[in-house]
């Protein structure tokens, strides 16, 4: 309902009111436009994670440094696979021994299981070779699984990033022997974005009611593709936690910066004007105001945009006429005024 009043304002505020001036013109209306409470939010990554050794060695390689970019799957630190590749070459071996001794065994089950047909061999032997068989069998999924050890430890001589992101730090330097469980690089992924915000008290029922909110960067107005409550409020100041879930890429954003979030707590009366009819001149902010076939520049107050629309503030009154081409009407002017 308030997408559309808002779509509604905007088509009604596009409509070229009557003129003599050879541009097209606006009337600025009262329309309804949501009423939102705006309190400061700090940014943070969905994905930052710090990547710890899964074995040990000493660091043979760091490619990249603090913040610097790295790609889904590129090398971010190398340890020295000494030991490791010793590790692998001898349960290959072991697995290949295992493997021969599997198939002596199987032949010698086989020989013997022809030859207790015709009783050549006692029950003992028979199953004596079969349980050969059977152990070196086992022996075999042993020396098969030593390998996949061996292979395992290997790969983690070599670290890769788990997502594209920023190395936010690095907690060893190029030299060092580290072991099991020692942190080794931290980083984080600027594709998802959220923003943490602390609602008083007082508000939370209706923000979390409504449930919508926009994060304002510059000029920029970002609705949140969703809200995350926590049900607990702060001891201290009476406050609860809100996280708004960002669209992935949005704007210039990036963790630990802090920006204006805007929630809706209701719909109030807004005299809007088509944003293109705004004209700005360093810190001033302008419309073209006709009257007939005169035209004026007149400073005014602006408040949030709403779509294609923008609040007036103050300088403008409802039913006066803009001109939505700002360059149109000063040229306009210009020459009436030669």
């Amino acid at each position: 309902m308030m997408r559309n009043t808002i779509l509604l304002a905007t088509l009604l505020a596009a409509v070229p009111a009557w003129s003599s001036v050879p541009f097209e013109t606006a009337v600025a209306i009262y329309d309804l436009a949501p009423r939102e409470r705006v309190w400061d939010g700090r940014i943070e990554a969905v994905n930052q994670a710090t990547v710890s050794a899964q074995t040990s060695g000493r660091i043979a390689g760091l490619p990249f440094d603090v913040n610097d970019y790295v790609a889904a799957g590129d090398v971010v630190m190398r340890f020295t696979d000494t030991e490791q590749k010793a590790a692998l070459s001898r349960a290959e071996a072991a697995f290949q021994e295992a493997s021969a001794r599997l198939a002596e065994a199987t032949q010698q089950f086989d020989r013997f299981s022809r030859m207790i047909e015709n009783n050549s061999v006692s029950q003992q032997q028979f199953d004596q070779s079969r349980a050969n068989r059977d152990a070196a069998q086992a022996r075999l999924n042993a020396a098969r699984s030593d390998v996949e050890t061996a292979k395992e430890q290997l790969e983690y001589t070599v670290v890769r990033a788990p997502y594209a992101g920023i190395v936010s730090k690095r907690h060893v330097e190029l030299g060092e022997l580290v072991s099991p469980g020692q942190p080794l690089i931290s980083g984080l992924s600027l594709q998802s974005l959220r923003v943490n915000v602390d609602v008083p008290q007082s508000m939370f029922v209706p923000v979390r009611t409504i449930g919508k909110a926009f994060v304002y960067v510059d000029d920029e107005r970002i609705p949140a593709e969703s809200l995350t409550f926590f049900p607990v409020a702060d001891e201290a100041a009476n406050t609860f936690r809100v996280r708004v879930n960002l669209p992935d890429g949005a704007a210039t954003l990036y963790p630990g910066m802090f920006v204006k979030v805007g929630f809706v707590v209701g719909e109030s009366q807004r005299l809007l004007i088509p944003a293109e009819a705004v004209m700005r001149r360093s810190e001033l902010s302008g419309v073209y105001v006709t009257d007939g076939d005169d035209v004026v520049l007149r400073q005014v107050r602006l408040g949030r945009k709403y779509g294609t629309s923008i609040e007036v503030l103050a300088g403008l009154s409802e039913g006066e006429t803009v001109a939505t081409d700002p360059v149109a009407a000063a040229i306009y002017l210009k020459e009436r005024t030669d």
